[in-house]
């Protein structure tokens, strides 16, 4: 039980930020392995809800703004001209969150299905690089510690 409840643990703050998931992971004792792909699975779900509502998100966000990401030609446009859908997805989780990342996707009106792809890439990989990374940087410390 109490196993479950780290892992459900893991897997929420995944869906929040996978940045908080991978060293909360590590700190309730859970494996690497379990860790990463708790994290990214929490991460994906956080992608998935965004994604299903989808069309509402957008329709909000450019009531909210009034007017279209494009018409204002700003930083984000930029970006996104220049990156596109794959550079979001690959980047998003790392920088802004995999669902701020699938928010801001949909808001510029990316195709679904292609940034699924590319942001559960980014989640995939940036869960194993950071789980590895924390990994290891503990090891280290438990070794420099004997």
């Amino acid at each position: 039980m109490e196993a479950l409840l780290k892992v459900l643990a893991v897997f929420g703050l995944g869906a929040l930020e996978l940045w908080t998931a991978v060293p909360a992971g590590l700190a309730l004792q859970l494996h690497p392995l379990v860790t990463a792909v708790v994290s990214a699975a929490g991460a994906l779900s956080g992608v998935l809800v965004v994604v299903a509502l989808g069309e509402r998100v957008r329709a909000r966000l450019l009531r909210w703004r009034g007017r279209s990401p494009e018409a204002a030609g700003g930083r984000l446009y930029r970006f996104w001209v220049r990156y596109g859908v794959a550079g979001l997805g690959l980047l998003a989780p790392l920088l802004t969150g995999a669902p701020l990342g699938a928010a801001l996707g949909v808001a510029l009106g990316a195709p679904t299905g292609r940034l699924l792809l590319w942001t559960g890439a980014g989640v995939a990989i940036w869960s194993a690089l950071l789980t590895t990374a924390a990994a290891l940087g503990l090891a280290g410390i438990e070794a420099l510690m004997e």
